[in-house]
């Protein structure tokens, strides 16, 4: 007796036809919908009330940034999951087919977007003959975009190359830049907060960026055994991971902002509400990550971990779009 899966769109005894792939696309356009208004309606929403002024253009840039921090986490999660994959024995060697061409450009043309503010003095340019491309070279920040962009550029050409595992180190240099970026030298104690900024954002684009190559993966190996113990050695890595995010994260935000006053910033100030916001879901991405290795340590079939697996990409995806109005809003006053 053969047995065999019923297909999709075809009624039966038990009821009326189902279609999941069709629930699915419409869960995952309306998803992407309110992760793209999150930084568009997020800045008036927590400067509500704070007093504080946001910078011209603050909902786009934070999108930009958003869809830049997207783009590193694709082709770091594919190089880091394929290594793991590489250790199983008997995984089989079919991978999904890789996304970081993409995403490279999608990073060149957002970082192309946050150069151009950049070179009019952090105001938005309403015409190309309002860029001032030597100007860049002018100043540290300046610079640092126009690395930002040729790094996408090179992770473009090495992606499409024989050689995709370069792509890393273009990769590594915007991480760099953007560490740099987040922590002036007028800021107290740029060089630690620069090394945090540095830490943290490397292990979340490694656990952003491997869960969703791992989920890629498993659907592209159905129901094998090696599925259960590439998810299996992801979470145990994932786990690190999350514990150094949690740490850096809380640290170089609290450098942000005066001990004496941190309760208070923490609700009367744009970043305060919206660091409270990511935190939270951070939670949640951390409870889902536990159901998951729970089902996949206990359940009957490990693969069933990859529900809330899901779940888990999803919510990472908008605590990469809340990082995204992070870096827009005003940083709260400290005085020293």
């Amino acid at each position: 007796m053969t047995l065999t899966r019923p297909t999709a769109g075809v009624p039966d005894a038990r009821g009326p036809v189902r279609r999941p792939g069709a629930g699915r696309a419409v869960a995952v356009l309306v998803l992407v919908a309110l992760a793209a208004l999150i930084p568009l309606l997020g800045p008036s929403a927590v400067l509500h009330g704070t007093g504080e002024a946001a910078a011209p253009g603050v909902g786009g840039i934070a999108l930009l940034r958003a869809v830049l921090f997207a783009a590193l986490c694709v082709p770091v999660g594919e190089l880091f999951v394929n290594r793991l994959a590489r250790s199983l024995p008997g995984a089989p060697v079919d991978t999904p087919r890789s996304w970081s061409p993409y995403t490279a450009v999608a990073g060149f043309v957002a970082a192309l977007g946050l150069a151009s503010v950049v070179s009019t003095g952090n105001l938005v340019p309403h015409s190309l003959a309002q860029v001032d491309v030597g100007g860049l070279y002018e100043s540290r920040d300046g610079k640092l975009a126009l690395l930002e962009v040729n790094a996408f550029l090179a992770a473009a050409l090495c992606a499409r190359s024989r050689r995709p595992a370069l792509q890393l180190w273009p990769a590594a240099a915007v991480i760099a830049a953007e560490a740099l970026r987040a922590h002036p030298p007028a800021e107290h104690g740029p060089l630690l907060g620069s090394v945090l900024t540095l830490i943290h954002l490397t292990c979340a684009t490694l656990w952003a960026g491997g869960l969703l190559h791992a989920l890629r993966t498993l659907r592209r190996w159905g129901p094998a055994e090696a599925g259960a113990a590439l998810l299996g050695l992801y979470a145990r890595v994932a786990a690190v991971l999350l514990a150094v995010i949690t740490a850096t994260g809380v640290w170089s935000s609290l450098r942000r902002m005066p001990p004496a006053a941190i309760l208070d910033q923490l609700t009367t100030t744009a970043y305060g509400r919206t660091l409270i916001a990511k935190v939270l879901l951070v939670a949640v991405v951390a409870v889902l990550a536990l159901w998951a290795r729970i089902r996949l340590r206990r359940a009957a079939d490990p693969l069933t971990a990859c529900s809330p697996a899901r779940a888990e990409i999803v919510a990472l995806g908008m605590v990469v779009v809340m990082s995204g109005l992070l870096t827009a809003l005003p940083l709260p006053i400290r005085w020293w």
